[in-house]
């Protein structure tokens, strides 16, 4: 189901937030409250081994820059400063980098550009709820850090009657250029294979508008990766309700350029440091997404 660049990934940016409050607003439901995260930041102290193990090339600056596309709560999005990159994502990774002795810098970038974006040099880390799939280990190198699936999302009481295995005619709204638009079109045409209707798959730019989308009924649901659609029934008041459990669960990799093999161990290490020594944890603990936690974090898994 896994397609080149998408993978993954979701909810409320400030853009994204405005989105859904003007939805839930025409929709007559309470604005969305934001508690996920809550709670002091996590911080990592510097491990001199690790540290020794970054090319002297990324460390020269003191900071690692990293690529993500802010539109993907709770993995990383826009603070209410319309500036700030906020997450699980974010803060697991600025712990990452502090096990190795640096910080990390977020640079918002479009979904589609990060991969390209690394492996050119505009960015050292891409980090933004990539699925590990053999076609993105041909493009980079990928080290495991959690595990999510797809999960479904409809308005509450799923008025529109959907189901997983049998969506056809209805309109079902998806992040372009995630694994989820294969997903939806592979479904669309088992659809017309049996003589039915079509799935009408809508594809927006970012998972807010696909959430604001169905919050609004202009479609009948959504897909999306398992902690963006629990983040997004989280905070509809009400408005949204999960369809069904995830499935085809897949690991999260952080992006690595192809030709930086010694940087994408130093990055698998401090995330196994982060692992051992319980602030891993504690970050997936704070924002409500333990379920994706992995034990043993790979390069290329």
């Amino acid at each position: 189901m896994f397609n080149i660049t998408g993978g993954r990934r979701a909810v409320l940016g400030a853009a994204g937030a405005a989105a859904l409050l003007l939805s839930l607003a025409a929709c007559g439901e309470e604005e969305p409250s934001d508690t996920a995260g809550a709670g002091p930041s996590v911080s990592a102290s510097a491990d001199t081994s690790l540290a020794d193990k970054v090319p002297a090339a990324i460390k020269a600056d003191g900071k690692i820059v990293v690529g993500t596309d802010s539109t993907y709560a709770p993995a990383e999005y826009l603070d209410n400063d319309g500036k700030t990159v906020i997450g699980f994502d974010v803060e697991l990774f600025r712990a990452v980098a502090q096990k190795l002795g640096l910080e990390a810098e977020f640079v918002s970038a479009p979904f589609g550009d990060i991969i390209t974006g690394v492996n050119s040099g505009k960015y050292e880390v891409g980090v933004s709820s990539f699925t590990i799939n053999d076609e993105r280990k041909t493009q980079a190198n990928m080290v495991s850090y959690f595990q999510v699936g797809t999960q479904w999302v409809t308005k509450t009481g799923n008025p529109a009657g959907v189901a997983l295995d049998n969506a056809c005619g209805k309109k079902i709204a998806v992040q372009k250029d995630t694994v989820q638009v294969e997903d939806i079109q592979k479904r669309s045409k088992a659809c017309t294979d049996a003589g039915k209707p079509a799935i009408t798959v809508e594809q927006f730019p970012g998972q807010d508008a696909a959430t604001a989308a169905v919050v609004s009924g202009k479609d009948d649901a959504m897909l999306a990766d398992y902690p963006v659609g629990v983040f997004a029934v989280t905070q509809s008041n009400g408005a949204l309700e999960l369809l069904d459990k995830q499935y085809e669960a897949a690991p999260y990799g952080y992006v690595v350029a192809k030709d930086q093999a010694a940087f994408a161990e130093a990055v698998r290490d401090a995330t196994k440091a982060l692992i051992t020594d319980g602030s891993y944890k504690t970050v997936l603990d704070k924002w409500k997404v333990a379920d994706g936690a992995i034990t043993d974090p790979a390069i290329n898994p």
